[in-house]
């Protein structure tokens, strides 16, 4: 059974940072891209960032780019989000999610390519 818990999140004010990690019980981590995503009540989840299985390749919503770095470490089974220069339009509940589709250059965007979620995480930024 997969399940991914994610960790890191709060409350912050504008301009600061923090990291997000997302531990993976997955018995072949490295065989699954990773992703970000993000839910404001009331709105759709949107994507934030991406990874490729071996994390050679990224892909980020221009919303965050230039402020938001994805990285893993395939040999803890984490794959973090770290986010900087944080507004308070970043505020909302984070997910990671895995998927197995694709091939090893895979960073996809779309919610119905990703085939397990975490639970999320409550990042708050204050103005």
């Amino acid at each position: 059974q997969v399940q991914l818990v994610e960790s890191g999140g709060g409350l912050v004010q504008a301009g600061g940072s923090l990291r997000l990690s997302c531990a993976a019980s997955i018995r072949t981590f490295s065989n699954y891209a990773m992703g970000w995503f993000r839910q404001v009540p009331g709105k759709e989840r949107e994507f934030v960032a991406a990874i490729s299985r071996s994390g050679t390749y990224t892909n980020y919503a221009d919303s965050v780019k230039g402020r938001f770095t994805i990285s893993r470490d395939n040999a803890k089974n984490t794959v973090y989000l770290q986010m900087d220069s944080l507004r308070p339009e970043d505020t909302a509940v984070y997910y990671c999610a895995a998927a197995s589709r694709g091939s090893n250059y895979y960073t996809g965007s779309e919610m119905h390519e990703y085939d397990y979620w975490g639970q999320g995480t409550q990042v708050t930024v204050s103005s």
